[in-house]
C-alpha cells in the first residue's frame, strides 16, 4: 500500500524544517492518492520543478514508492507557474509543495532518465 499523499507531504515538510530550510503547501490535494508536484526554490533564484515519475521507473507493479522526475530545472519562476497551471488543468487532485532549500539531497527519490 502506497503512502497516502497527505503523510508523505507532512513528512517531507518536516524533512526540510529539520534542515533548516522552508516549505508551504502551496495547493492541497487529495489526502489519499493526489500526484505530489515539489517546487525547489535556490538562492540563486532559479526554480526545479519535480513531477510523478512515469510508471516506466518502477521496478515491478507491486512497487509503492513514490518517485519523481525533473520536469524543469534552473527554471525562472514563470516557467514553473505555466508547468503548474498546465498540470493543475489536467488534475485539479494533485498536490504542489514550495521548497526553499538549496539541496534536497535524500529527501525524495529522484529517477535518472539520462541511463
Amino acid at each position: 500500500m502506497r503512502l497516502k499523499s497527505h503523510i508523505f507531504v507532512a513528512s517531507l515538510i518536516r524533512s526540510v524544517f529539520v534542515r533548516g530550510g522552508y516549505a508551504a503547501v502551496l495547493r492541497k490535494g487529495a489526502e489519499e492518492a493526489g500526484a505530489i508536484f515539489i517546487r525547489q526554490r535556490g538562492r540563486s533564484g532559479y526554480e526545479t520543478l519535480y513531477a510523478p515519475a512515469p510508471q516506466n521507473f518502477f521496478d515491478d507493479e507491486g512497487d509503492t514508492s513514490r518517485r519523481f522526475e525533473v520536469r524543469l530545472r534552473g527554471a525562472g519562476a514563470e516557467d514553473v507557474e505555466r508547468a503548474l497551471s498546465s498540470e493543475i488543468r489536467f488534475d485539479p487532485d494533485c498536490w504542489i509543495v514550495e521548497l526553499e532549500l538549496d539541496d534536497c539531497g535524500n529527501l525524495f527519490d529522484v529517477v535518472d532518465d539520462r541511463g
